[in-house]
């Protein structure tokens, strides 16, 4: 039987994320044995701290949420991620360049942030945000399969800070692309059990959500927006 609280990364990317907000993320992810909370790149040494006694994985976002960053920019924040205790790293792509069709730099952008963060720990978890909301379908296979090729270990649909969020549409695309070569991350609206189980009967491996408790209670939430 799937044990969905394993499959969420626990989230709080909020402008407003307080120290407070991490450190009772950081104890829901504890309680509800969250597969690991995703929080801003500076509260990485906080939850890392916060988390040292659990079985508890700490998800960061690189060039979040525009993704317009310079290569050299995003690989230094992957890597002083890692460094201070991520064990997923979740980037964006450049969409305007997606849509340029530059695809060696989008390529290139993905490469470079692979290898800053497996240069410090081969084990972390790279995955790679496409943000599905803003693509064509053939935009989302071309994105799919250049996330594959330069090495990462997910395809991520969304940042949950655009138009959209994840979709069953979006998601069976993508598992039809990847087969079982990479996994898929499903983030963006996903507020309750019934979404959630569906999103991973499509193809998805990992939800991205700030409503996981009551996604694993199975109880109802008010705003289903955002992440």
């Amino acid at each position: 039987m799937l044990n969905i609280a394993q499959t969420i990364d626990h989230t709080c990317l909020k402008a407003t994320a307080t120290e407070e907000d991490i450190k009772q993320l950081c104890e829901e992810a504890i309680t509800y044995q969250f597969k690991t909370v995703c929080v801003p790149t500076c509260y990485v040494g906080m939850a890392t701290h916060l988390l040292s006694e659990a079985p508890v994985g700490i998800t960061t976002v690189v060039g979040f949420p525009l993704g317009n960053e310079t290569s050299a920019a995003k690989a230094f924040e992957a890597k002083e991620a890692v460094i201070k205790g991520a064990t997923d790293v979740d980037m964006v792509i450049n969409i305007g360049a997606l849509k340029n069709e530059k695809y060696d730099y989008v390529k290139y952008d993905i490469e470079e942030v692979v290898k800053a963060a497996k240069e410090v720990d081969e084990n972390v978890i790279v995955k790679v945000i496409i943000e599905t909301c803003y693509l064509e379908a053939d935009e989302i296979v071309k994105a799919t399969e250049l996330v594959m090729e330069a090495g990462a270990d997910f395809v991520k649909t969304s940042t949950g800070f655009g138009t959209g969020g994840a979709t069953i549409e979006h998601i069976s695309l993508m598992k039809r692309t990847v087969g079982d070569k990479i996994k898929i991350k499903a983030a963006g609206g996903i507020g309750d059990a019934a979404t959630a189980h569906a999103l991973i009967e499509a193809g998805a491996d990992r939800l991205g959500t700030s409503k996981s408790i009551a996604i694993v209670t199975n109880a109802e939430t008010v705003q289903k927006e955002g992440y």
